[in-house]
C-alpha cells in the first residue's frame, strides 16, 4: 500500500499500526525498517554545518511522541503525532504540532540541557525529570522513542541527566498533557448542542401556531 510520506508512516507507528520491524519500500526499491525511518531522520537545512563557515548547533535528532507530563515548570503544549526532538548545544528543543481550538498549530520548546537532571530508560520510552523552583520538586516528561536503541542513544546525549535514584518499577500514571484540550473540545460540543436546541424549538413553536 503506498506510497505514504514520513510523517504518516511516524504517525502509524505511534498508533501501533506499524511495528518498529515493519519493512518499508522507496521509491528507488530501497528497503528499510520503520525503526531505521525513525532514528535516521534528515536535519533541517536551516542547521546545515557549512553555511557561512559556522558550525551547527545541532548535536542530534530524533523522531518521538510526547506521551505525559507531571508539573508545569516549563509550558509543553499537548503535541500530538510525530514530535522533532533536537539536542542543541544547551537545550533539547521540542517541535510539533498541536490541537488549539478547531485548529492545529505549530509550536516548539526549549528546555536547557542542565535543568535535565534525572533520566530512565523504559524499552522505547524515556522519562525525564526537570529541575524546578520548588524545593524537592521536578517536573517529569516522558517520550517514546519507538526503539530501545533510540531511547539509549537519546539519554547519552544529556550531559548533566544521572540515573533516577526513585524505584525503577513501573511509574504510576500521569497527568495526561492533553487535559485541557479535551476541555475546550467539550465546550464547543456543548455549545453546539444548546445551538441545535434552539433552532429546534424555534422551528417547533412556528409550526404550532
Amino acid at each position: 500500500m503506498g506510497p505514504y510520506t514520513r510523517r504518516t508512516i511516524v504517525g502509524m507507528r505511534i498508533k501501533k499500526a506499524l511495528s518498529s520491524d515493519s519493512r518499508l519500500i522507496a521509491l528507488d526499491g530501497a528497503e528499510l525498517s520503520v525503526a531505521d525511518l525513525v532514528k535516521h531522520r534528515p536535519r533541517d537545512n536551516a542547521f546545515n554545518p557549512n553555511r557561512s563557515g559556522s558550525f551547527s548547533l545541532v548535536q542530534a535528532t530524533f523522531s518521538v511522541s510526547l506521551l505525559l507530563v507531571e508539573g508545569d515548570e516549563h509550558s509543553i503544549p499537548a503535541f500530538k503525532g510525530e514530535v522533532e526532538a533536537r539536542i542543541q548545544t544547551d537545550v533539547l528543543r521540542l517541535a510539533g504540532r498541536f490541537r488549539s481550538g478547531f485548529r492545529y498549530k505549530d509550536d516548539r520548546v526549549k528546555l536547557p540541557l542542565d535543568g535535565i537532571v534525572h533520566a530512565r530508560v523504559r524499552s522505547s520510552i524515556v522519562d525525564l525529570w526537570l529541575r524546578s523552583d520548588a524545593r524537592d520538586a521536578f517536573q517529569r516528561i516522558t517520550l517514546e522513542l519507538f526503539t530501545p536503541e533510540a531511547a539509549g542513544e537519546f539519554v547519552e546525549w544529556l550531559p548533566h541527566a544521572t540515573p533516577w535514584p526513585g524505584d525503577d518499577s513501573q511509574p504510576s500514571p500521569l497527568r495526561d498533557v492533553r487535559p485541557r484540550q479535551n476541555m475546550v473540545w467539550a465546550g464547543a460540543i456543548a455549545g453546539t448542542a444548546v445551538v441545535l436546541v434552539l433552532v429546534l424549538t424555534v422551528l417547533l413553536s412556528r409550526r404550532m401556531y
